[in-house]
């Protein structure tokens, strides 16, 4: 029963000798003002409205979580310290007795407890909902300690309270989620203080940080949702670190000499996502088609240069419960043909895939391409980020068609990307079959981590045989940066601040 424990314990060596690594200089900032380029501005900076990238970039450094990862991906302490399975559905945390937030008021039990309250509040409608709900009771037992009850054994609950942050009851609790999210107040290494739209939000640095400090005065994220024009930022000196640049840009990058590519194969996974629920696509054969027509292997090639992997399951590399030897569709063109000339006009409709700026158009629109030329008619729907996820977190008969997105939910455990996906209760999904919800819901409570990984390997081979949503490639990210940015990017995408160094 002890097992937790002990890990954190272990744990402790390594989060210094982490610390120590990255380091910023002991004399002074480096630099006073980081100015990083996002492809958009934050949808919310509210952590319990959203975990899209370019509001988790931003939000991540204002608030600490209950628990983080180090560098490598393994679970280590931030707002807990230290935690004891006292039976198969009870944990208790010991948290940080020293951490105050950005108005001075100290972070109590009581505001874990608030936390976990709020975005398990089915009326406060998170779109994280379906990480947490398992947690049905959350108690403070002193003003350090907290025991969470989940609602049977749930062994993904250290990887989803990896992205629970923490926020301030005697705020939070005084505000609409639209207030919060205009005025955030946490307990981060930065602190927030202005969101400009459509120009940037600017944090700075927290000098009252219980932790390590980041080496930046003052941090600027602005929203640049062309990636040639951040990398021309990059290039000129106007931007420090930019995101999600393409292959192509990448090497323009590397022949330049005018800043560096950082890259990494993330746990997100590129997928795409057809609404079962509603004609035509409710006909399989229709969704085999649609598995044959796309050439996962031509896009990843073609398009993206090399840096993604192919994957057959709705899981990366970097999740546990991977499984190597899954074997999803070929590519087949003439049998997605065969198909489709055979279905007559149910395969005449016309398909919305909705799209964002966001996500690398070169992708959408090959996907686009490969549908038509095996007789599908797919049209491309494109809006803003914000407008886009709202059409996703939806139901079935007014949700898209046809989605192309790639899912993150920077916990690197299975629960988090494949039940909201694929667990007909979850406003992310577009598939529905009580068979699969049975094994979902089983493998969300299956302490046996052997027997939960078979469970996983199950429902992969299901989703398959149903063609119940099809996987592309687990994503890698590229980012460009300033020579003089030490910063090593992780595959669940968090951009820590306070584990970066600026050299001259």
């Amino acid at each position: 029963m002890n097992t937790f424990k002990k890990t954190a314990r272990r744990l402790a060596p390594l989060m210094l000798s982490v610390g120590l690594a990255f380091a910023a200089p002991a004399t002074g900032f480096a630099k006073d003002l980081l100015t990083v380029n996002l492809v958009n501005e934050p949808a919310t900076l509210d952590p319990h409205q959203q975990w899209n990238p370019d509001s988790y970039y931003v939000y991540r450094n204002i608030f600490d979580n209950m628990l983080t990862r180090d560098n490598a991906g393994e679970i280590e302490p931030q707002i807990a310290t230290s935690w004891e399975q006292i039976s198969d559905t009870e944990v208790v945390f010991d948290l940080r007795d020293d951490v105050v937030f950005h108005d001075g008021e100290k972070l109590t039990a009581d505001d874990v407890v608030y936390t976990i309250e709020r975005i398990t509040n089915p009326d406060f409608a998170s779109p994280q909902l379906g990480q947490f709900n398992k947690i049905i009771k959350a108690e403070a037992l002193d003003d350090t300690k907290v025991k969470l009850t989940t609602d049977g054994p749930y062994p993904a609950l250290l990887a989803q309270l990896v992205k629970l942050s923490i926020v301030p009851q005697h705020v939070a609790s005084t505000m609409s989620s639209e207030e919060f999210n205009a005025a955030p107040v946490g307990s981060g290494p930065y602190k927030f203080v202005k969101w400009d739209r459509g120009v940037e939000v600017v944090v700075e640095m927290n000098d009252a940080y219980w932790g390590k400090k980041g080496p930046f005065e003052t941090v600027s994220f602005k929203g640049v949702p062309d990636a040639s024009t951040r990398m021309a930022n990059l290039q000129a000196g106007t931007a420090d670190l930019v995101v999600t640049l393409n292959a192509d840009l990448a090497d323009q990058l590397e022949a330049s000499g005018r800043g560096v590519v950082k890259n990494v194969n993330t746990e997100r996974v590129a997928y795409f996502a057809m609404n079962s629920t509603k004609a035509p696509l409710d006909n399989i054969e229709l969704r085999r088609a649609i598995g044959y027509a796309i050439d996962r292997e031509g896009i990843v090639e073609g398009l993206l240069g090399g840096y993604p992997k192919v994957v057959d399951q709705m899981l990366s590399p970097a999740h546990f419960g991977w499984k190597e030897g899954l074997t999803g569709f070929t590519y087949d063109p003439e049998k997605a043909k065969e198909i489709v000339a055979g279905l007559g006009d149910s395969a005449k409709a016309e398909l919305e895939l909705a799209t964002s700026p966001v996500f690398d158009q070169r992708v959408v629109q090959a996907i686009q391409q490969m549908l038509t030329d095996v007789g599908l008619n797919a049209s491309i729907e494109i809006v803003d980020m914000a407008t886009w996820l709202k059409d996703q977190q939806t139901t079935n008969d007014q949700a898209p068609m046809l989605t192309f997105s790639r899912w993150s939910c920077a916990c690197q455990d299975p629960d988090g990307i494949m039940y909201p996906l694929l667990h007909s209760s979850s406003n992310w999904s577009r598939y529905s079959d009580p068979v699969m919800d049975e094994k979902l819901d089983a493998a969300r409570s299956e302490l046996d981590l052997e027997k939960r990984a078979d469970l996983y390997a199950e429902i992969n081979m299901l989703a398959l045989e149903k063609v119940a949503i099809l996987p592309l490639y687990q994503a890698a990210i590229i980012y460009g940066a300033s020579e003089q940015l030490e910063w090593q990017p992780t595959s669940n995408e968090s951009m820590f601040l306070n584990r970066m160094a600026w050299s001259e």
